[in-house]
């Protein structure tokens, strides 16, 4: 199998099957950087990206959300000076999918 970044996200459905926990416990070391937290019982991948300003922080966001928009796949963006925390999980089955580990992978290559 290609590596996380260079796979493509799949449509997702509100059936979709979320990612079971060993599920996920394969995929993390693909993404070593990213967390995976609980937020109201949901399992969300997250990632906290540092900068040496605002504008290069912003810049970032504005990446992240040229990507999103590509995929068609939405994180979480909050941005901060010198910081930007990305957040992924799926809205539509309310947990993970595989797509969130891919948009998180190519979130690393930006």
């Amino acid at each position: 199998m290609s590596a996380l970044h260079e796979q493509q996200c799949e449509a997702c459905r509100a059936d979709a099957p979320k990612l079971s926990d060993g599920e996920i416990q394969e995929l993390l070391p693909d993404i070593p950087a990213w967390d995976v937290v609980t937020h109201g019982g949901i399992p969300i991948l997250t990632r906290q990206f540092s900068f040496k300003n605002f504008a290069d922080a912003l810049t970032f966001t504005q990446s992240v959300g040229k990507l999103a928009e590509e995929y068609q796949h939405h994180p979480a963006l909050t941005t901060e000076w010198g910081k930007v925390k990305v957040e992924w999980w799926t809205h539509k089955i309310k947990g993970l999918h595989r797509n969130d580990f891919v948009m998180a992978a190519k979130t690393d290559k930006l």
